[in-house]
C-alpha cells in the first residue's frame, strides 16, 4: 500500500487548537464499518452505544512535562524533547536546532543544569544529565503539546492535555481518545454494565514523525514501551465469556493489545512494540474503537482503515469536514465499528 493511499484534504480551521469547554462536550462520529453508515451524535451518547457486558480498555500512561530548552557552547538555542528516560543519567530525545549539536559537547538548560551530547541514535539523540532526567523534565519541562497545533503552551494545558486516569508516567504525548472521558462519563460507562481495565503503552515523540516512504512496507514504526498486564487479559476472557465486546480507548490501547496477541492468544506482555497495523492486519482482540481524528497519512489513520476498511473510513473522514467535525487532539472523536472480517481470529 501507498501513503498517498491515505490521503484527505483538511481545512486550517478546522484544527482544533484548544480542548472543549468540557472534556465530553466533544461530538461524537458513530462509523459502522459494515454498513459504512455514519450518525452524528455528541460524546455524552456514548453509553448508549456500549452494551451491558462490553469490556473498556484505557491506555493509562501520563504525560511527563517533557519539552524544555538549553543552550550551545555556540550560544545557538535548542529545543529538547524527550522520547525516553535510559537509566541512570542517560536519556534518548528529539533535538531542534538551527546547527544540529556536535557529539561530546554541553548543552546548558536554560532553568539550570546541563546535559552532554552523548550521541545519536537513528533519529534521535543521547544526552547524559547532572541528574536523573526524569526529575530535571519535571523540574523544567513544559508540557509537549503536538506540533501542528502552533501556540504556545498554557497553563491550562498541564490538566487538559492528560487523561482524568493517568497513572504511569512516561508519555510525551497524550492518549488523545481519552482526554473526552470525565469523572462523570466514567460513572455513566459503569453504570450502563461497562467494565474497565487497563494497559500501559507510553507515546513516544515519534508518533508526531511523518511517515517518509511512500510504500508502507518500507516503514519502520518507531518503539514504544508496553505494558499488558494479567488482569487486563483475564479481563478479556471474562468479557469474551460474557458476549461482550472489547472497547479499545484510542489506537495506543489497540496496538497494545494486539501487540500482546501477536502469538495467537491474549497473554501478558512487557517490552517495547513497534507493530505497524495497515490494512490487512488480523485483529485478535479488538471489537470496537473510540478515537479522534487523525492526520493525512499518518500511522493512526492507517490503523483505523484497518480496523474499519479504508474506503469507509475515508468517506467518514470526508463527512467530518463538510460537517465541520473539530480535528486531532484537542477535537472530537469517533466511535468505530469494524468492517466484517476486521476481527479476525479470535484467542
Amino acid at each position: 500500500m501507498l501513503r498517498a493511499d491515505f490521503h484527505y484534504q483538511l481545512p486550517d480551521d478546522l484544527i482544533a487548537r484548544h480542548p472543549a469547554a468540557r472534556r465530553s462536550d466533544s461530538r461524537l462520529l458513530h462509523l459502522d464499518g459494515g454498513t459504512a453508515a455514519v450518525a452524528d451524535r455528541q460524546f455524552a451518547d456514548l453509553p448508549r452505544l456500549l452494551r451491558a457486558g462490553d469490556l473498556m480498555v484505557f491506555n493509562d500512561t501520563r504525560v511527563v512535562p517533557a519539552r524544555m530548552y538549553g543552550r550551545k557552547d555556540t550560544g545557538g538555542r535548542v529545543e529538547i524533547l524527550l522520547e525516553r528516560v535510559l537509566g541512570g543519567a542517560n536519556a534518548l530525545v528529539q533535538l531542534r536546532s538551527s546547527k544540529a549539536p556536535v557529539a561530546g559537547s554541553t548543552l546548558r538548560l536554560e532553568g539550570g543544569g546541563a546535559a552532554r551530547v552523548a550521541g545519536r541514535a537513528d533519529d534521535f539523540w543521547v544526552l547524559e544529565f547532572d541528574e536523573e532526567p526524569g526529575p530535571v523534565f519535571e523540574r523544567q519541562g513544559e508540557m509537549p503539546l503536538p506540533p501542528y497545533l502552533r501556540r504556545a503552551v498554557e497553563d491550562s494545558d498541564r490538566e487538559r492535555y492528560q487523561t482524568v486516569y493517568a497513572r504511569e508516567p512516561g508519555a510525551v504525548a497524550a492518549p488523545t481518545a481519552g482526554l473526552h472521558f470525565d469523572a462523570e462519563m466514567l460513572a455513566a460507562c459503569a453504570q450502563a454494565g461497562v467494565a474497565r481495565s487497563s494497559v500501559t503503552l507510553h507515546v513516544g515523540a515519534g508518533t508526531f514523525q511523518p511517515v517518509r516512504v511512500d510504500d508502507l512496507a518500507l516503514h519502520r514504526m518507531h518503539a514504544e514501551r508496553v505494558v499488558v498486564p494479567a488482569a487486563t487479559c483475564e479481563a478479556v476472557a471474562a468479557c469474551r465469556a460474557r458476549g461482550g465486546r472489547v472497547v479499545a480507548v484510542g489506537t495506543t490501547a489497540v496496538r497494545a493489545l494486539e501487540c500482546a496477541a501477536e502469538g495467537g492468544v491474549l497473554a501478558p506482555f512487557t517490552g517495547d512494540t513497534r507493530l505497524f497495523i495497515t490494512p490487512g492486519f488480523r485483529f485478535r482482540v479488538v471489537d470496537a474503537l473510540i478515537t479522534n481524528f487523525h492526520l493525512p497519512e499518518s500511522t493512526l489513520l492507517m490503523l483505523v482503515c484497518a480496523f474499519a476498511g479504508r474506503g469507509q473510513v475515508l468517506g467518514a473522514y470526508r463527512h467530518a469536514v463538510a460537517a465541520r467535525y473539530r480535528f486531532f487532539s484537542y477535537g472530537d472523536a469517533m466511535f468505530v465499528e469494524p468492517e466484517p472480517a476486521a476481527p479476525g481470529e479470535r484467542p
